[in-house]
């Protein structure tokens, strides 16, 4: 029996949210327009709106070890430790028309939504 230790391969672990090409481009805008210092874009869900949580999207001046790091083409994309079991498998996307733009996020943990869709409960 051999003592030594032996390492295995790891396989990469998937990215607890998926970003689609256009939330990519759009993080790549803010990076492009970010203040001076800001070294990626953080997703949280801080508790707030009807439902209890809501989707929040600010800049990061600082990495923190424990959240979630994800490298897109256009920087740095973070999502916050204490959100992510509320987020794996989710989905996000940057969509425009003439009357709003937003990120939309196809979440499969939410069991509801408040009426406005700004919170959602899980």
């Amino acid at each position: 029996m051999n003592t030594e230790t032996q390492t295995k391969a790891r396989r990469p672990r998937p990215a607890a949210v998926i970003l689609t090409a256009s939330a990519e481009a759009r993080v790549a805008h803010l990076m492009d327009t970010a203040p001076e210092g800001a070294i990626g874009v953080k997703l949280s869900t801080p508790r707030r709106g009807c439902s209890g949580l809501a989707y929040s999207v600010d800049y990061v001046m600082q990495a923190d070890p424990l959240d979630e790091k994800i490298e897109t083409p256009g920087g740095l994309f973070f999502i916050d430790s204490a959100s992510v079991l509320y987020l794996i498998g989710s989905t996000m996307d940057w969509q425009e028309d003439d009357f709003t733009a937003g990120f939309v996020f196809q979440n499969p943990n939410a069991k509801g939504a408040c009426g406005c869709g700004e919170s959602f409960t899980v």
